[in-house]
């Protein structure tokens, strides 16, 4: 317990005040979580991930310690990323994309795009994924479907990592393309009828909910983990504000949409990935950046930190090669 010179006649958990405050003891090296209560997660329990490049990582600590990883689609590189082809979904528009297309429908005006020069066939809606013919595109995307499914109909735990608010809005439908990139683009492609803007709390909020709805009509004994990812944005669409600026505008946003989000069902959790991240690594004179070209991913050391707390957290009972 720690005890309150602030509020006297208070007293609180050792998590619930700031590490090293007044006369309170700080946290050494350890990340003090808030008692967890959900499910506990063993080596048997069928584990996905999906989302921004954290989400990768997820994965091949995952796999590393023997966990249960769904893994479908092991053949097409786009799997590298997450539990199916999905890619890596920076944004919740483009998940909950994902999720209308595997349990309902998602009918796009725009379905492809074909590049204007090598005629290349591409999906907007997945961070380039090319194709020779739209046949073919078609073909694999409806065995893609059914992976998906596959995927997540197995799932009894889901792990979300939320990364950036910037998005590529399709102004006649509404639907959202993963990034203005690829041969389209670069070839010429017409872009007239995409806007980028900066989605906002609520729109962010409904999509999280558009997506338990679905899961759960589907596979209702699935138990949520919801991150920010600790990777920053490498560069902002942004005209009026600079990249820090931006990227904190991103996980601040997604930080309050997921507190709101994990309050409103017993079935989701809060994993504070960001806040080891960004703040804790550096209250310890830790770094946690990569050096090099991607300096704003964080490093392995950083990614071993958060996951041995996730691992110690949420399944205490499996030995693991980090302890």
């Amino acid at each position: 317990m720690s005890r309150s010179d602030v509020h006297p006649g208070h007293t609180f958990e050792s998590w619930q005040v700031w590490p090293g405050s007044y006369d309170n003891p700080a946290w050494r090296e350890a990340f003090l979580l808030a008692p967890y209560s959900g499910p506990k997660i063993s080596r048997n329990t069928n584990i996905v991930s999906m989302g921004s490049c954290f989400a990768r990582e997820i994965k091949f600590e995952l796999l590393k310690e023997g966990f249960s990883y769904i893994t479908e689609e092991t053949e097409h590189p786009a799997s590298k990323h997450a539990s199916a082809a999905w890619e890596r979904l920076y944004n919740t528009f483009s998940m909950r994309q994902i999720f209308e297309y595997t349990f309902g429908e998602f009918n796009p005006d725009v379905r492809w795009w074909n590049a204007p020069q090598t005629k290349t066939v591409q999906d907007p809606y997945r961070r380039i994924i090319l194709y020779e013919s739209e046949a073919g595109a078609q073909t694999d995307f409806t065995h893609h479907i059914q992976c998906s499914r596959r995927a997540l109909e197995s799932a009894e735990v889901l792990i979300l990592t939320l990364g950036l608010t910037e998005i590529w809005q399709d102004c006649v439908d509404g639907s959202v393309i993963c990034l203005p990139s690829g041969p389209y683009v670069n070839e010429g492609g017409d872009m007239s009828r995409y806007e980028f803007r900066v989605s906002r709390y609520q729109e962010n909020l409904l999509n999280l909910e558009r997506i338990h709805a679905l899961l759960m009509a589907s596979n209702p004994r699935c138990h949520i983990f919801v991150t920010v990812s600790p990777v920053h944005l490498w560069a902002t669409f942004r005209k009026d504000c600079d990249v820090i600026s931006a990227s904190c505008n991103s996980k601040s946003t997604l930080r309050a949409v997921a507190d709101e989000f994990t309050s409103s069902h017993p079935n989701v959790t809060y994993f504070p990935a960001f806040e080891m991240a960004s703040i804790f690594r550096p209250m310890m004179g830790q770094s946690i950046y990569e050096e090099g070209r991607e300096n704003f991913h964080v490093n392995r050391d950083t990614v071993s930190f958060i996951m041995k707390h996730f691992f110690e957290a949420y399944s205490p009972k499996e030995p693991l090669t980090r302890r």
